[in-house]
């Protein structure tokens, strides 16, 4: 198959004294378990041991012994070749005498580049609306707001600090009770109809409020059914959003914004750089998917499945954060690895397929980077996440090869949207 060009078999043969004392090794660790009439765990000689139970069942435990010597004879066999995803080891024979691996590894496929240069692909241009500040500025206003208590009337927007207990033909049902629980009024929270007869209520008052729960409810034994909630108000709070004043912009610890005038300036440049942002990255997926579309390129099954592979313990580390597993994330989704997989195969191709397109215009255009540059980029790193040159270094390891094809890339770029190097 033409998939099969990059895939190349590597197989290591472990024979002799090595092979001879993985299997004594073997035998040492399962005879100390070994239940033989006459003989005390441990204590039976290896031929009785090998008459009981066969040498085979040596065979698993003295190949994994063995495995770290195989690699790294495989590894030396490979130095000269550009392995782009892990090997695949089986074993290929094994006996008494010896034991064959055999490792598939994938060597790096060949592009053959398209179009690159003079692409008819343009940069979209992006503009910040008057609503898009004010809204920001009105999203900002409203992480300040208080909850202050007021002595009048609920009143839509307001919060009701409520007692409830729900009620289904004169028993209560489980899980229709509550104390001290905070209803935003207008928040649609409650079952439809349930904060609208809050309203007018005085703290201290209690009410039968009847409802129905909606036809497609959770729950079976209330799906449509009319029920009545004993509600008592504890207190009322009005949702107080802060005025552009001195005080609120004391609060935001902005430099130089104390002013509305400022804020919205701030604001619309704020947005402006994150729009910028998300078109330059759209730009360069555009650059990519133009010159993909001229360029030949066969990826090979196993760089593909690596890369799901680093998707999904990335997502995992995402996860974990949030203090949900993915054996969790399985569970409630009702899904499994598998088709995490092949959710994110498509996204793995095109990363793989993008990364080799750029290394190839790297190549090409003869791209060099200098010892200078790599260290101004460090400087910047080391700015921009207030950490000490030393510690970009030691977080990117020694070689810096990160660093380095993050700058090979930019003047890849550069050549790809039409700049002068």
């Amino acid at each position: 198959m033409e998939e099969n060009k990059n895939l190349k078999e590597i197989v290591i043969k472990i024979e002799g004294e090595k092979w001879e004392k993985a299997l004594d090794k073997a035998f040492k660790k399962a005879n100390a378990k070994a239940k033989i009439p006459g003989f005390r765990p441990g204590k039976a000689p290896k031929n009785i041991f090998i008459k009981n139970y066969g040498i085979e069942s040596l065979y698993m435990d003295a190949s994994n012994y063995c495995i770290e010597d195989a690699y790294n004879k495989m590894l030396e066999e490979t130095k000269d070749l550009q392995v782009v995803a892990q090997p695949v080891l089986d074993i290929k024979s094994i006996d008494e005498k010896y034991i064959e691996y055999v490792f598939t590894i994938t060597t790096k496929p060949e592009v053959k580049l398209g179009k690159y240069k003079g692409l008819n692909v343009k940069k979209e241009k992006v503009s910040v609306s008057k609503e898009e500040i004010e809204d920001a500025v009105n999203h900002m206003r409203e992480h300040y707001k208080e909850n202050i208590v007021k002595e009048g009337k609920v009143e839509n927007g307001d919060i009701a600090i409520i007692d409830f207990e729900g009620f289904k033909d004169g028993v209560a049902f489980e899980g229709g009770k509550g104390e001290n629980y905070s209803l935003e009024i207008g928040s649609n929270t409650f079952i439809p109809g349930f904060e609208e007869q809050l309203i007018g209520m005085k703290a201290g008052e209690e009410k039968d409020i009847n409802v129905t729960f909606p036809e497609d409810y959770y729950a079976e034994n209330l799906k449509g059914a009319p029920v009545v909630f004993k509600v008592k108000v504890n207190e009322v709070k009005e949702v107080k959003i802060p005025e552009l004043d001195k005080e609120f912009f004391e609060d935001l610890g902005m430099d130089g914004i104390d002013t509305k005038e400022a804020l919205e300036a701030q604001v619309k440049e704020n947005i402006k750089a994150g729009k910028d942002a998300k078109a330059e990255d759209k730009y360069i997926e555009d650059l990519l998917d133009e010159i993909a579309k001229t360029t030949e390129i066969d990826i090979p099954y196993t760089m593909i499945n690596d890369e799901q592979e680093r998707m999904v313990e990335h997502f995992g580390e995402q996860l974990s954060m949030q203090g949900i597993s993915l054996e969790q994330f399985y569970k409630y989704s009702n899904s499994n690895k598998e088709e995490l997989k092949e959710k994110y195969k498509e996204g793995a191709e095109r990363r793989i397929r993008n990364r080799l397109i750029l290394e190839e215009i790297v190549k090409q255009e003869n791209i060099t980077v200098t010892e200078e540059e790599i260290d101004k980029k460090i400087d910047e790193l080391a700015t921009k996440y207030n950490m000490t040159k030393e510690e970009v270094k030691k977080e990117y390891g020694d070689n810096l090869d990160y660093i380095k094809f993050d700058l090979e890339v930019n003047k890849a770029f550069d050549i790809i949207k039409g700049k002068e190097m």
